[in-house]
């Protein structure tokens, strides 16, 4: 397979868009253009002389032929362009025409290797051309239902947290909540204005509190032990999710609230010591003294929570 072949296949191949017949092309182009050396003479005309210049074989360039004709003519795909009132996709799969029908030239010239490429750049124009006209509502309606799914776990967690917080009885883990709330309802006006996809980045900030909250909540505590680690191998994992947490907050809550500004150097310095503890904990972790790597991840997360709150987000610690 042609290199350009295989980048265009991999990331622009839809089987929800294109159907059969681009998995037929798939498999048909997966089966040709492959390269051997000889070193020994060959006679003239030969299958090793085709192969030694490079020239695909005329069988297989065939049954391409087939296969592009058919995305290009008879498709799903090419049924949805002709349905589309997308221009640049009906110009799109003109151009993918044009690219075949020039090919055919090339192919019954003889020129097997021009017929090739442009077979190529003709099924990667089709693809092209189908992406554009792909309908908003396909697109559009798994973004919103990945919006709803977010709300839904955010809104689990939440509900844990403020049990939680409840327990505790912790102003600012009450706090916590209300921030959770709020983005919520940010998002939910987003939502309702269409903005599914703003929407959804405010539901990971929302998540991300909330988790956050509730794991600094759980710190130290005997909700923790409570989870009973089957060995300290297991519970410094837990330990690395949770500072992986705090690092996440950090950059999508404290570099948004900072807005492009330079962080005060008390912020970076509690940055700088959280980095410094984690790169302890691991190479604890790697000498497998895993009991010592949970105690230094554990203060890295507490200067995560610090940087945090003296950016003035309320979040337990």
């Amino acid at each position: 397979m042609h290199a350009q072949e295989s980048a265009m296949m991999k990331p622009n191949c839809r089987r929800g868009i294109l159907g059969h017949a681009a998995l037929a092309l798939t498999l048909t182009l997966a089966s040709g253009g492959a390269t051997m050396a000889q070193t020994e003479p060959v006679p003239p005309g030969s299958a090793s002389t085709r192969l030694q210049a490079n020239e695909p074989d005329r069988a297989q360039l065939e049954r391409r032929f087939e296969s592009v004709g058919t995305l290009i003519e008879k498709s799903t795909a090419a049924r949805q362009i002709e349905s589309s009132s997308e221009a640049p996709a009906i110009e799109k799969r003109k151009a993918a025409k044009e690219q075949y029908t020039q090919a055919k030239a090339a192919f019954d010239a003889g020129d097997l290797a021009k017929a090739s490429s442009l077979l190529s750049a003709a099924s990667k124009t089709m693809f092209e051309a189908a992406r554009l006209a792909a309908p908003e509502s396909v697109t559009g309606k798994k973004v919103e239902t990945d919006y709803k799914n977010k709300l839904e776990s955010v809104r689990a967690l939440l509900s844990a947290q403020q049990r939680i917080a409840s327990e505790k009885g912790n102003k600012e883990s009450q706090e916590s909540s209300r921030q959770v709330e709020a983005l919520i309802a940010d998002a939910e006006r987003k939502a309702a204005a269409g903005q599914y996809a703003s929407g959804r980045t405010i539901l990971e900030q929302a998540y991300l509190l909330a988790k956050a909250s509730v794991s600094s909540m759980r710190s130290g505590d005997t909700l923790v032990r409570s989870l009973n680690f089957a060995s300290k191998e297991e519970e410094y994992h837990y330990e690395i999710d949770r500072n992986e947490t705090h690092k996440m907050l950090v950059k999508v809550l404290l570099e948004e609230k900072l807005a492009g500004a330079p962080m005060s150097p008390r912020v970076t310095e509690f940055l700088t010591n959280a980095g410094a503890l984690r790169g302890e904990a691991e190479a604890a972790a790697s000498r497998k003294d895993f009991e010592a790597g949970i105690k230094l991840l554990e203060q890295s997360t507490t200067e995560l929570v610090k940087a945090i709150r003296s950016a003035g987000i309320y979040i337990p610690g």
